[in-house]
């Protein structure tokens, strides 16, 4: 899949989006898909060295980006983010909420207080605060849309991650709710289930190098493969289009058919 075919439909031309956790893996493909499709992009993220590359590319491609340096857990940095947003493109039309990880891993009983609190900061608080700030300028840019990204975690336990899985499963039902008190103000608020993606986060859990080919790693699902991060891109493209005009308030499985199971 190229960068062309992704921007073959350009759903998203000249919509102002933000991408938060945007430096690596999803949220770097979402960020370059958005772009591929029209998009003004806002890359938002923790690592300045990554965040300026990834804009820095986006331009060099011919769309338009600003980086922007926000940890997801301190709201007065997502605050910030979508401040300046509004400030450098007069409006925001929409948002993804990618920020996580895996802080606290190993059996439950085990798991510390502090690091069950860092688990839940980063991947729940980050959308919370990402949803509190980005709703208001996106209603008052006239509507648009929201992506969570809450992984299989978000409807299927996973042993050994207890405090992240409790943390997707957060994300899912914020998302729902949410969902629920913007329908009518003209925000959609989806959450994505995705699964078995090659990231690095998923390269750390396997223990796997770089250089290991994305079609040699392991995936527990029905498909047998691992999703490019692009896959996940497309879909989040359409989410965010007004072609997904009609779609609030789910949580749409990309996983190889892991929670159909």
């Amino acid at each position: 899949m190229s960068d062309k075919e992704w921007g073959a439909a350009a759903r998203l031309q000249s919509k102002v989006v933000m991408v938060v956790g945007a430096t690596s893996g999803i949220g770097r493909a979402v960020s370059l898909c958005a772009a591929a499709e029209g998009a003004i992009v806002v890359v938002a993220g923790r690592r300045a060295d990554l965040g300026k590359g990834l804009a820095a590319d986006i331009v060099a491609s011919g769309g338009q980006a600003l980086f922007v340096r926000c940890d997801a857990t301190v709201e007065d940095d997502v605050a910030a983010a979508v401040e300046a947003a509004v400030a450098e493109f007069g409006r925001l039309d929409c948002a993804v909420n990618n920020a996580g990880g895996v802080v606290a891993a190993g059996p439950l009983d085990q798991i510390a207080g502090e690091a069950w609190r860092a688990e839940l900061d980063l991947n729940l608080t980050s959308v919370f605060h990402g949803l509190k700030h980005q709703l208001p300028a996106i209603r008052a840019a006239g509507g648009g849309a929201v992506v969570n990204n809450a992984s299989t975690a978000g409807v299927s336990a996973i042993p050994g991650l207890a405090a992240y899985t409790a943390a997707k499963h957060g994300v899912v039902g914020l998302t729902r709710s949410a969902a629920l008190e913007w329908a009518g103000r003209g925000v959609r608020v989806n959450a994505l289930v995705t699964g078995n993606v090659d990231t690095p986060l998923y390269r750390r859990l396997l223990g796997a190098p770089p250089e290991v080919p994305t079609h040699e790693l392991s995936a527990p699902n029905p498909t047998g493969r691992v999703a490019d991060p692009r896959e996940i891109a497309g879909l989040v493209a359409y989410l965010l289009s007004d072609e997904a005009a009609f779609i609030t308030g789910a949580a749409l499985p990309i996983d190889g058919g892991a929670t159909a199971q």
